[in-house]
């Protein structure tokens, strides 16, 4: 009896392991890790991309229309799609909601109160933010990121109202994602790096190749700004993601989504 519980616990431990090994990442690297950087700010021009270009990677920058330093400094952020880092869209006015039941953001204007909106009015000013954003870069594909994570506009979900926009859209949890069979294209996991060092950064990087996941990793400030991780910290890790490419897959959030939306596919044939 003994004999026959430890082959049963071997085999729960085997299948545990064989889900969390079915992304198969492109060639034969172990996991892919996406960096993206949320609201369009200064520090993302001066820091980030700086960054990303001297290490070779690439970073989906999630940016609001009505961002200052979008509207001051356009010709950079174009100079940076067209490095092939992604523009995502991250609403026209960048509203969430002032009070989560556990979370109270008193910094949250009225007029970009997420409970005051409706669900027709946060999809109509997603649409003008693709307008915006193609005008820029000149890309009709695109993915969204929900701002503060909130998914709800007038108390109702907008989620599916996404559907007519974008084929993927990144939330948050910090979740690694380890089974692609699963994945709620909509509600893609993000883990928030806001205050960590280098080491804690790479440590993430590490559980992910060590389970073959997807990780995506959502910046605010770099070396600078609000919710912000040092300049020191970012290149840190960009340089443990250069020195390690060949297990680890860097691209944009679209590039990676569409990647797993094609084997989800070829597996259903």
């Amino acid at each position: 009896m003994l004999r026959v519980l430890q082959l049963l616990a071997v085999f729960c431990l085997l299948g545990f392991q064989a889900v969390e090994a079915q992304i198969d990442w492109p060639d034969g690297r172990r996991a892919a890790v996406v960096l993206t950087y949320d609201d369009g700010i200064d520090t993302h021009l001066d820091n980030a991309f700086a960054d990303l270009k001297e290490f070779n990677l690439k970073g989906t920058f999630y940016v609001t229309g009505s961002s200052t330093s979008l509207r001051q400094r356009m010709d950079e952020w174009r100079e940076l799609a067209q490095a092939g880092n992604e523009l995502g869209n991250h609403t026209l006015f960048h509203p969430c909601l002032s009070d989560t039941g556990t979370d109270k953001r008193e910094w949250v204007k009225p007029e970009q109160d997420l409970k005051n909106y409706s669900v027709s009015r946060i999809i109509e000013e997603i649409r003008v933010a693709n307008t915006l954003l193609e005008a820029v870069d000149g890309e009709a594909a695109r993915t969204y990121a929900y701002t503060c994570v909130d998914m709800t506009a007038g108390g109702q979900s907008f989620v599916e109202g996404l559907a007519g926009e974008f084929e993927f859209a990144r939330g948050g949890g910090e979740k690694l994602t380890t089974d692609s069979e699963t994945l709620d294209f909509f509600r893609v996991p993000s883990w928030s790096v806001t205050g960590m060092d280098g080491s804690e950064m790479i440590g993430l990087v590490k559980n992910a190749v060590e389970r073959g996941g997807f990780l995506v990793l959502m910046f605010h400030g770099v070396g600078g700004e609000y919710l912000s991780v040092s300049r020191e910290a970012h290149r840190e890790l960009a340089e443990y993601l250069q020195q390690n490419r060949g297990e680890i897959w860097n691209d944009t959030f679209l590039n990676v989504m569409e990647y797993l939306k094609s084997q989800r596919n070829d597996a259903s044939r």
